[in-house]
């Protein structure tokens, strides 16, 4: 979607995870890749991989908060955020980090959004506990368009990704932890709300996912 980059881009990869996006970007672009995230064992990760890939000059893994940047305004030509920008709040997040991108750049993030109006009661309570921002694909349009982004695209992820890559290894961590937490209730009921989230995708996948936009900073 984003076709006017350069040749050579300047990438920020905000809360990077273990940075299996970050590789993947890495090989498609050409140029130099900030990752950040506060977990460091993602950290880790992420260094190992990117030295196994023979990208480890172009892939720099840092520490730091994505809501207290330190760079100099104009610095990025892409800004890249997969199911992290929820951290701060889809506005906040697109208001505060535009000043880090060069006239013309992008932001492309992923965002957890409602896909119907009308959820059932159970899974519209969780959420409303969990993550009380959540919104409806319309609505974080009309914050893009507010913000005076120009929209290049959007579009559902597909549910094989969150059964894939999110929800079945963190089953298989989830019976693991209890295995290693059996004597400890306090641990046991946090086990539970995760599970519960699983549980709530299962029997209600139509009616929320993940949304990715991508939209061009117009200066």
């Amino acid at each position: 979607m984003a076709k006017s980059l350069p040749t050579k881009v300047r990438v920020l990869d905000l809360g990077c995870g273990p940075g299996a996006q970050t590789i993947s970007l890495a090989k498609v672009l050409n140029g130099d890749i900030i990752a950040l995230d506060l977990h460091e064992p993602f950290l880790e990760q992420l260094k190992t991989r990117a030295q196994e890939e023979g990208l480890s000059s172009r892939i720099h893994a840092r520490k730091a908060d994505m809501a207290a940047l330190e760079f100099e305004p104009a610095s990025f030509d892409l800004i890249w955020s997969e199911g992290a920008i929820y951290n701060m709040g889809f506005k906040r997040g697109l208001d505060e980090w535009r000043r880090y991108l060069k006239p013309g750049g992008y932001i492309a993030v992923s965002e957890l959004c409602w896909l119907r109006k009308d959820p059932p009661e159970e899974l519209a309570a969780y959420w409303a506990s969990d993550y009380p921002a959540m919104k409806d694909i319309a609505a974080n349009l009309a914050i893009i368009a507010g913000l005076g982004y120009e929209l290049v695209g959007h579009f559902t992820l597909p549910q094989e990704c969150w059964r894939d890559e999110y929800y079945r290894p963190l089953g298989k961590r989830i019976a693991a932890l209890r295995v290693a937490h059996s004597g400890d209730e306090e641990a046991l009921s946090v086990l539970d709300l995760c599970q519960q989230e699983i549980d709530l995708y299962e029997r209600y996948s139509g009616y929320f996912g993940y949304e990715f936009f991508v939209m061009k900073f117009l200066a």
